[in-house]
């Protein structure tokens, strides 16, 4: 028996995950759950990191000084692109910025003029979003703050908080291909890109696959937390590619839908794929366990029915995501449809929604259960038309989607899904992040020998539920309306 923590930070919650490895099977528990908010300053939006690392640290001690368990191994994953820099002292020269911090608006544009976007997307492969590390550490470049004049070392936030755990700075292979400075066809570092825009190379760490053993637990760590020696591993730091590890896909014919705050939708590639149309497409491509590519589109997700709920909560009306889910089922269908990837930044969502219905000549959803409809109806239709997408730069159908992650559990919005596509969905593990940060940890131990065996562990350590196409009824007009307005 092999047993591992996993820490898995998510954009809203963080949790310490206890898996145990035994027989084949794989368990999952839950030892520690947080919340994880940004914090708004005169200056801009901040991740809460030092709180982040103290949550880390109770999650540690409630596995050792109060479970008294023996580790085999601790690893990080984390949302993608968001990073620290570090002094010469290993210090942080500034708190971490949230990737939906103001100052981020417009470096798209700014970062073109000096540098094109088909070249960039020739070294990176990667889809354009103002959020990504390159757009921030530019933005940080042309704001004439001196951090970057003082940073010895960029570490994205898994690694930072394994270098926290360990004292090793090392970029982890997954988190570092998001950042749109990494080159994925030559596998390293894309430093052209640095040097036409000013930024220092001399900031960038060597990178390392994942399942690479990092170092012991500092001593203070390991006496504070009851848990000894432990070693931390480098698992798949992006949270999607430890989800995708956990997909339990079979042949050649299937995608997945990572789904939570963001909705990552994609195949598993041997090399990336970089051309005329996955550019026009705006398609990524990510780097994967063993090297594969995660050929994959960022969509908002479930991100805007997060965003509600907390502005529904704000005026005392108290919703959880499966009341929303199952009022959503029964609200009328159709009333309207948005473009989710309209809705990037943090506000008052309902009012943002009904603006925007109004702007293209739509009623505005009146309730709740009609905006949540409007919401989970509107993913489903965006999930089509990049399947769609998909379709066309394979040059193959797809007959499965595997729905993991969190919104896995939502079953009126994979409902949604197998209706507006007209395919097989298969919802679950909804735990597939932690598990396949687990999982990874697993093989970097020697418990596990590869990704094969991980996926097989998971297909019999957890459920899944299959879900076909009900009634299609209405879809192709509302797809019509989608497609329309996001041309």
């Amino acid at each position: 028996m092999n047993t591992f923590v996993a820490i898995d930070l998510g954009a809203e919650s963080g949790r310490a995950m206890l898996g145990t490895l035994s027989e084949g099977k794989l368990v999952l528990e839950e030892i520690h759950r947080f919340p994880n908010q940004p914090v708004r300053t005169p200056t801009g939006l901040y991740w809460d990191t030092f709180r982040l690392f103290h949550e880390i640290r109770e999650g540690l001690t409630k596995a050792g000084r109060e479970r008294k368990l023996k580790l085999d191994g601790i690893a990080v994953d984390t949302w993608g692109v968001d990073f620290g820099l570090l002094g010469p002292d290993g210090a942080l020269v500034d708190n971490p910025r949230h990737y939906r911090d103001a100052r981020n608006n417009g470096m798209l544009e700014r970062t073109f003029a000096v540098m094109p976007r088909e070249e960039i997307f020739q070294h990176t492969g990667i889809q354009f979003m103002q959020l990504n590390s390159l757009y921030q550490l530019y933005a940080i470049k042309l704001s004439g703050t001196p951090a970057l004049d003082v940073a010895a070392r960029l570490l994205f936030m898994p690694d930072l908080f394994s270098y926290w755990l360990t004292g090793a700075q090392k970029a982890e292979l997954t988190i570092a291909s998001t950042s749109q400075f990494y080159n994925p066809a030559e596998k390293r570092w894309a430093t052209e890109i640095f040097d036409r825009l000013g930024l220092p190379v001399r900031i960038l760490p060597e990178i390392v696959p994942p399942g690479t053993l990092l170092g012991p637990l500092l001593d203070e760590l390991a006496e504070s937390c009851g848990t000894g020696p432990v070693p931390v591993y480098a698992t798949a730091g992006h949270d999607t590619a430890a989800a995708v590890a956990a997909v339990p896909g079979e042949g050649g014919d299937w995608c997945y839908i990572s789904s939570g705050t963001w909705s990552l939708m994609g195949v598993e590639q041997a090399t990336p794929v970089i051309n005329e149309k996955t550019l026009a497409l705006n398609f990524t491509n990510e780097v994967g366990y063993g090297g594969s590519i995660r050929l994959l589109k960022n969509i908002a997700g479930l991100w805007l029915l997060q965003e509600c709920r907390k502005a529904w909560a704000a005026e005392g009306r108290q919703y959880d995501y499966a009341q929303l889910a199952e009022m959503a089922a029964s609200a009328k269908p159709f009333a309207a449809v948005i473009n989710p990837d309209a809705f990037l930044e943090i506000g008052n969502m309902p009012a943002k929604i009904a603006a925007y219905c109004e702007k293209t000549g739509q009623q505005p959803p009146a309730d709740p259960a009609q905006m949540s409809r409007v919401i989970l109806e509107s993913l489903a239709l965006r999930y089509r038309q990049v399947l769609e997408s998909l379709e066309d730069v394979l040059g193959r159908r797809l007959n499965t989607i595997h729905i993991v992650g969190g919104g896995s559990r939502n079953q009126t919005l994979n409902q949604f899904v197998a209706d507006a596509t007209g395919r097989r969905v298969v919802a679950g593990p909804s735990e597939a992040t932690a598990a396949g940060n687990v999982l990874i940890q697993a093989i970097g131990a020697g418990a596990l020998k590869s990704l094969e065996e991980a996926r097989a562990v998971v297909k019999a350590s957890f459920p899944v539920t299959v879900v076909e196409a009900k009634s299609r009824e209405g879809w192709d007009g509302a797809y019509e309306r989608f497609c329309a307005l996001t041309k």
